[in-house]
């Protein structure tokens, strides 16, 4: 009998396009910008493969088997460290070189870009600079070495030039790590920026402010990198003897197995503690990415730090409260004053004829939002309020600034003040009067972060938060506020520097250990505690960080996931306490979820630990089947009997979760040859693929790219020629689907099937 496609029908496919399309608006309403971690093929990326070895293989050896098997291929990169080579590609497929004897796998390099006064003495850093560490000096990061992997550093910054220390240029391939120039001319400054919050000591005073900065600069022009440059900065970092490493950096794969993940896990095998961004994909649940995804790295979310933010009213209806979002690239919505508000329509430049000096109210849609706030401002418009033109709210970015006061609101609130106009105009000649008030907003998520946990592995990402919302910090020739957990992980790597200074012996298990067990767990508006996957352990407080006598690790427990056809029932974690007092200590645990039906906790209740030593503690958990009728279980276990209790989050998935069944997807052509090949990174694999082809401007549906059945989990690559194309050369739209059990995802992406050009001579 033959087998039926759960894609099988062309009439399926357009209402699932039409989905798509859908949630294609939605997804970009909800796009926070900034400095983000959306990933862009860097130039040179996709000809690279990163080459992972077999535990026991010889470096060397391999090289040479590498030079012998391909004479003119090209090794870019031998990484000692984490046992890799990266190679220039060319014309030879992966598959070909995970053949080679001594290689564990191989992955196409891919690129990287950053994920981007009030928040140092927020997370307690300024409170412990009175504390002294082991020679009499306070605790400002004196003596600890902190690498960054970024954009480069403007050494010559009066708050920066007494802490930079030295790194390397992997761009330029010097020893100097200056920032370069974007697309547009203009200087980058995201490493400056992060540079800022761990170790500014000028004006602006960062986290750890006497720590020592080494800079190894692998994101270039617009800020992108590849994967072999992340490596090669991981590995000179380990060469450098650094004590903590940050990177504000990621891509979209949501898999614990990617190279750059494994890289900083060797990295933290070394000695360093690693300090990576979560990215700023949220809020949906599996959006990590990596290197975010490393186990043993502390991947750190982004919260919103003390802000007044501001709150618009009408002055004839003051109860009324409507929150707003800044249009990031816009200055800031800083108004004393009451303004006219008129109706824009959708931002035309008729609609805008008489808006001088006033608010204008614009509905999104029609033209790009960018040309609607343009066309204000060429109007006089004072400021502009974007509503959405569908149900809830939307971030947005521009790219370049404008000088304009710009924010969106929900379609709800946009509504109401359209009538609000319109009702205005028939009473009185008055206008309609916006009134901006200040509201306190603190320790709460921030939207972009990205939500956990990990694909595979079920590890909770985010370890935990820091401020991301607002930090203002150093850039070349100035300062500047920016958004983004590129903006939280500094923050995070200046506290390890401080914990490091304290406690020089520790390990960074240890000092992961100790920001995470001291985290402040966060709720949100409605006084509900958010989720491990959402904030891991919470938000950093580092008083009691650097007070805590007793370490418990690791700082979460992932349970994995548990079926119901499983016939063993029992899942058990390991947890250390570690007793850094001159008592002995008997601790209580407790968890949280004692007399949930269908579950059943087996834990010792008390461990006595004597001073300097530790103890492992088993936590098992026993599943009713037939019992349990929810999805997940998360909850807390709490241990008592330290100076702080203790709270370690734990997560266990009741069957498969709905995780993204494609993480990435991307094609390219090979060289001058005939042929192209595209990869697919799939976390628990598929058992049917299908990618099909449509006109980019009509969605005409086109035909079927390719169609694989039973794909393993991980990366998964294919090899095309011209002849098997079902279109011509040209630009594609290209919808993607996967299906596994009765899950399915569905990705789009605008695809080039055009082969590489030889420039003639």
């Amino acid at each position: 009998m033959k087998r039926t496609s759960v894609m099988s029908t062309h009439k399926k496919r357009q209402q699932q396009v039409w989905q798509i399309l859908l949630c294609i608006v939605i997804c970009m309403a909800n796009l926070y910008t900034g400095l983000t971690t959306q990933t862009a093929r860097a130039d040179g990326a996709g000809d690279t493969a990163i080459l992972t070895l077999e535990d026991g293989s010889d470096l060397n050896t391999v090289r040479s088997r590498l030079r012998e098997i391909y004479p003119d291929m090209q090794i870019l990169h031998s990484y000692e460290s984490v046992k890799g080579l990266a190679v220039k590609i060319k014309n030879t497929p992966l598959s070909l070189l995970t053949r080679l004897e001594g290689v564990k796998r191989a992955d196409r390099s891919t690129a990287y870009q950053p994920s981007l006064e009030d928040s140092v003495p927020f997370i307690g850093a300024e409170a412990v600079r009175r504390q002294r560490d082991k020679h009499g000096d306070g605790l400002t990061g004196k003596g600890i070495k902190v690498g960054i992997i970024d954009t480069g550093i403007d050494y010559n910054h009066p708050d920066l030039s007494r802490n930079y220390k030295g790194g390397y240029d992997f761009v330029e391939n010097d020893d100097d790590p200056l920032e370069g120039k974007g697309p547009d001319g203009k200087p980058t400054f995201h490493g400056t920026h992060v540079a800022g919050i761990i170790a500014a000591n000028g004006s602006m005073r960062g986290v750890a402010p006497d720590a020592d900065i080494y800079m190894y600069r692998a994101l270039g022009p617009g800020g992108q990198g590849s994967t072999e440059q992340i490596i090669a900065a991981i590995e000179k970092a380990i060469e450098d003897d650094v004590d903590i490493l940050n990177l504000s950096l990621g891509n979209p794969i949501n898999g614990p197995d990617w190279p750059t993940s494994n890289a900083l896990d060797k990295a933290v095998e070394a000695g360093i503690v690693t300090v990576t961004s979560n990215g700023n994909s949220g809020p949906s649940m599996w959006s990590v990415g990596s290197p975010g995804t490393a186990e043993k790295a502390i991947s750190v979310g982004a919260s919103i730090p003390p802000l007044r933010k501001p709150v618009l009213t009408l002055f004839d209806e003051p109860e009324l409260s409507i929150g707003i979002k800044p249009v990031q690239g816009t200055v800031p919505w800083q108004f004393q004053r009451d303004l006219p508000l008129v109706n824009g329509g959708l931002g035309l430049a008729e609609d805008l004829e008489a808006v001088n000096g006033k608010a204008v109210l614009i509905e999104r849609g029609g033209i790009p939002l960018v040309r609607k706030i343009v066309n204000a401002r060429k109007a006089g418009a004072a400021a502009v309020l974007l509503y959405n033109n569908v149900a809830g709210d939307f971030s947005v970015g521009i790219e370049n600034p404008e000088t304009i006061p710009a924010v969106s609101l929900t379609r709800e609130h946009g509504e109401i003040l359209r009538e609000a106009i319109t009702e205005k105009a028939k009473e009185s000649a008055n206008p309609t009067v916006l009134r901006t008030i200040l509201k306190e907003e603190t320790d709460h998520m921030a939207f972009f972060s990205s939500r956990g946990p990990v694909t595979r592995s079920w590890k909770i990402k985010p370890d935990i938060v820091a401020p991301g919302v607002d930090i203002t910090s150093t850039v070349p020739n100035g300062y500047l506020p920016l958004n983004g957990t590129s903006m939280a992980a500094p923050h995070i790597a200046g506290a390890a520097a401080l914990v490091k200074q304290a406690h020089p012996d520790w390990e960074p298990v240890q000092i992961k250990a100790a920001l995470m067990n001291t985290a402040i767990a966060l709720t949100d508006e409605k006084d509900q505690e958010y989720p491990p996957f959402v904030q891991g352990a919470g938000r950093v407080d580092m008083e009691k960080a650097l007070r805590t006598d007793t370490l418990a690790y690791p700082g979460t427990l992932s349970f994995g996931v548990w079926t119901m056809d499983e016939k063993e029932t029992t899942h058990t974690e390991k947890i250390v306490l570690e007793n850094h007092s001159k008592k002995t200590k008997t601790y209580r645990l407790r968890m949280d979820e004692d007399r949930l039906l269908g579950v059943k906790w087996d834990y010792p209740h008390q461990v006595t630990v004597k001073p300097g030593e530790k103890k492992t503690a088993d936590i098992r958990l026993d599943i009713e089947a037939g019992v349990v009728d929810y999805k997940e279980l998360s909850g807390d276990l709490t241990i008592h009997g330290g100076t702080e209790a203790i709270k370690v989050p734990y997560l266990l998935f009741i069957n498969e979760p709905n995780y993204p069944r494609i993480g990435a997807f991307d094609l390219q052509p090979i060289g001058h040859t005939n042929a192209f090949q595209y990869e697919m990174y799939m976390p628990g694999g598929a058992e049917e693929i299908e990618i099909a082809l449509y006109e980019p401007d009509t969605y005409t549906y086109l035909g079927v790219l390719d169609q694989e059945h039973d794909i393993k989990p991980g990366l998964y690559q294919k090899t095309l020629t011209a002849d098997e194309l079902p279109v011509p050369e040209g630009r594609y739209r290209a919808v993607v689907y996967a299906r596994a059990g009765n899950q399915e995802d569905v990705l789009e992406t605008f695809i080039s099937l055009e082969k590489t050009k030889i420039n003639e001579p």
